[in-house]
């Protein structure tokens, strides 16, 4: 008889794997996750970085995930929206979202790897960078900047979506990125001001609605909005969806 303790066993001996990886395909493309906590206010957003797993692993990546390992710009109760009186550490709770199979991002070797990909949430603009609170003179982690610069040297794709794509804009000059319209519309897209700021950092941003995605060729760069918008949540999955299938395309 297959017994729990087999089953038990069994999950132990996985969860002693550092990363996430696909099982059962012929990987085609390895491509490296850049997290940046778990919570949409103080980390990644869940949602996106799902989403990416999910269409990394239909499109039969071997991914492995990554998250710097220091502390949160603070720690945000979720259901209050306001900050708590704890530290975290965004390694640790990245963790959550790779079942614990994640690696310090200071060990992400770019030549291992086809692609890199960044999901969005505050903690792209906390945590990855200090955006949230300086805009446009904002600092970019030093291993998020090396790993960005050695993508776009080694003319290796990156994906960003919602927020992240400031990470691009601050370190590739020059590159374009979306974020998705510079206009609020009525608060479908409450974060336009985001756009302005790109500009304002020497990158162009590429209006898009968040079923779409921005290709720039020249740098090798694919964004979307995804949370950017206040939309539905599969119009949020079907534009990571894409951005996901151009990423692997650019891998071949």
């Amino acid at each position: 008889m297959f017994s729990f303790r087999v089953i038990r066993t069994r999950c132990l001996h996985n969860l002693g794997s550092r990363f996430f990886h696909t099982t059962n395909y012929a990987a085609s493309s390895k491509v490296a996750v850049v997290l940046s906590g778990s919570g949409v206010y103080d980390g990644s957003e869940i949602h996106e970085a799902s989403a990416i797993l999910v269409n990394l692993s239909r499109g039969g990546a071997d991914v492995s995930i990554y998250a710097p390992d220091v502390e949160q710009m603070h720690v945000i109760d979720h259901t209050k929206g306001e900050p708590m009186e704890q530290t975290r550490n965004v390694l640790v709770e990245s963790a959550r979202i790779a079942r614990g199979k994640i690696a310090a991002l200071s060990t992400l070797n770019s030549s291992n790897y086809d692609a890199v990909v960044f999901p969005g949430g505050f903690g792209a603009a906390k945590n990855l960078s200090s955006f949230a609170v300086d805009g446009v003179n904002c600092k970019v982690n030093s291993d998020v900047e090396r790993v960005l610069k050695e993508f776009h040297q080694a003319k290796k794709p990156i994906g960003l979506c919602c927020i992240s794509p400031v990470l691009a804009a601050k370190v590739i000059p020059g590159c374009e990125v979306t974020v998705g319209q510079d206009k609020e519309e009525g608060g479908k897209y409450p974060y336009s001001g985001t756009a302005g700021a790109i500009q304002e950092m020497g990158a162009k941003h590429i209006n898009k609605t968040v079923a779409e995605t921005h290709v720039d060729e020249a740098n090798l760069i694919v964004t979307t909005p995804a949370f950017m918008c206040e939309t539905r949540l599969h119009e949020i999955f079907d534009g990571v969806q894409k951005m996901i299938n151009q990423v692997l395309a650019m891998t071949k």
